[in-house]
């Protein structure tokens, strides 16, 4: 589908003038006219009593600290969360009904608009009234907006980008007077003793090891084995499926398979990990008291009433420690981290405010806007303890529903920023419940140590889009079967699941990104 938002105006309406402190706007503003800036919001339909996903406390927030101070109109025009996607394509097909300010967390989504010509340049117009949104995004986030050397997107920031942790039952290993395991070899002696010695007294019952075939438990088993790569080993024999990267063609990926195997076969392992997807069977074993040791999104198992919380009400002595074993041929404990974006921010390129868009953005990123539109109003909705915004317990709801949209209303950013990596993380332990709160940081600390970051081409790769989601099903199918054959029929299963894998697209994507890397190296 060409986008027909294409064939308007080039969209690039910056004019020379200086920007007042509030980012007044040139172009028909500076006219006298009023400019109607439409902005794209997520419709969660999670609205409370007297307000809508168009007008409530912070529309209105920013209507009067940004709009009225720069003779614009903000309009919000609302699309379902769940039909994101199907929605902005109507959107910019229409091209005179697509708002000024678009998004999408799909990267292809993204991308295609690129290729097809629909979206705006924002290079220029983000050097002229966009220093702040630079300076807070990073060149690091800003070049996830790319596509062939031009600024397409403005890609929101992530305020946290560790990914994993794992967990050991502490009390497990101070019953058996043993230490805390520091390494892959360490852990497998300690897994023998959980099967051996059964300290949960769980009538044989016992998990040593928990596994799921959800990317939370077996990736930071897998990248753990794998060797040391060169700069175009890692760009062209990663394989990106979805929104991971997995190291299906690195060297030391038949290692960590193989070593699934031989737990598995020693009965150091869920059983029946294969039927689980969502690990919803894994938090179930784990909040028994059945597992010893699991990985997991890093601070998963502290929220409230989540699986620690569950685990202690069935087990009141459980204890559970957030540690980092796994370790590689260097003696680190690689894993991945996430990509340092959210939501990718787009201009149409029929549109007629491009500059006052960017200047919208900019406005949000300068002073103290973003601390206001994602806590509210201090000594109302917060208190500040240490440069950390505390949610004041006694607010009255309608105290607290000013920012039930804080997270749809902060564009420019995936979580809460507060200008340092270290006070983003302490924001997501000070908001878990007291006793975990410990724990919590030592999770959120595991998954951001020796991390993998993801690998960034500066194109899309088609053959990723056409074939991911089959691949990720043949990446379950590697997993589960090279993991449950008996060990002299490891490498039979290994060569054949690979040489499907190959077959099933997994050659297209090699060769495109070989293309790709000789390429973005010319």
């Amino acid at each position: 589908m060409l986008l027909s938002a294409c064939s308007g105006g080039n969209g690039n309406n910056a004019s020379n003038g200086n920007t007042n402190a509030s980012g007044s706007t040139g172009g028909e503003a500076a006219s006298g006219e009023q400019v109607t800036l439409k902005v794209e919001v997520f419709d969660r339909g999670n609205s409370p009593a007297g307000s809508t996903i168009t007008n409530n406390y912070l529309t209105k927030y920013v209507q009067d600290n940004f709009g009225t101070p720069n003779n614009i109109k903000v309009e919000f025009v609302p699309v379902p969360r769940s039909e994101e996607v199907q929605k902005l394509n109507v959107l910019m097909a229409s091209g005179s009904d697509v708002p000024d300010i678009v998004f999408t967390y799909d990267s292809g989504t993204f991308y295609r608009y690129a290729q097809q010509g629909g979206l705006t340049d924002l290079s220029e117009l983000l050097d002229q009234y966009g220093s702040n949104l630079k300076t807070f995004l990073g060149d690091d986030t800003l070049a996830y907006g790319q596509y062939e050397g031009q600024q397409f997107a403005l890609p929101a920031k992530r305020a946290h980008l560790g990914k994993y942790s794992s967990f050991i039952r502490q009390d497990w290993l101070d019953k058996l007077g043993l230490p805390v395991p520091q390494t892959t070899d360490e852990l497998y002696t300690t897994l023998k003793a959980f099967k051996e010695k059964d300290p949960g007294q769980t009538g044989g019952k016992v998990i040593p090891l928990g596994m799921s075939l959800a990317p939370a438990q077996f990736e930071p088993l897998l990248w753990s084995f794998i060797q040391p790569v060169t700069e175009e080993q890692r760009y062209t024999l990663t394989q990106q499926l979805g929104s991971n990267d997995y190291p299906i063609l690195l060297p030391g990926f038949k290692d960590g398979l193989q070593f699934m195997n031989k737990l598995y076969n020693e009965g150091l392992m869920s059983t029946d990990f294969s039927l689980d997807e969502d690990k919803k069977k894994l938090n179930e074993d784990a909040a028994k008291g059945l597992v010893g040791f699991f990985s997991e999104d890093d601070m998963n198992p502290f929220y409230p009433d989540g699986l620690y919380a569950t685990l202690q009400k069935n087990i009141p002595d459980a204890k559970l420690s957030a540690v980092d074993v796994y370790t590689d041929s260097e003696g680190k404990h690689p894993k991945p981290e996430y990509a340092p974006v959210g939501l990718y921010l787009m201009i149409p390129k029929s549109s007629k405010n491009a500059e006052a868009a960017v200047k919208y953005l900019d406005w949000m990123a300068s002073g103290d806007n973003l601390l206001a539109i994602q806590n509210g109003v201090e000594g109302e909705n917060y208190t500040l303890e240490n440069g950390i915004p505390m949610a004041k317990a006694d607010a009255t709801d309608e105290i607290k529903n000013r920012i039930y949209n804080w997270g749809d209303m902060a564009i420019i950013s995936n979580g809460k920023q507060l200008g340092e990596t270290e006070k983003n993380v302490e924001s997501y332990v000070v908001n878990m419940p007291e006793q975990f709160q410990d724990e919590t940081r030592k999770a959120l600390s595991v998954s951001r140590s020796d991390t993998i970051k993801p690998v960034l081409f500066d194109r899309p790769i088609e053959a990723q889009a056409k074939y991911g989601t089959a691949l990720r099903d043949k990446l379950n199918e590697i997993v589960v079967k090279t993991t449950m054959v008996k060990p002299d029929q490891f490498e039979s299963a290994y060569e054949s699941m690979i040489k499907d894998y190959m077959a099933a697209g997994g050659q297209a994507i090699l060769d495109e990104r070989i293309k790709a890397y000789e390429e973005m190296k010319k």
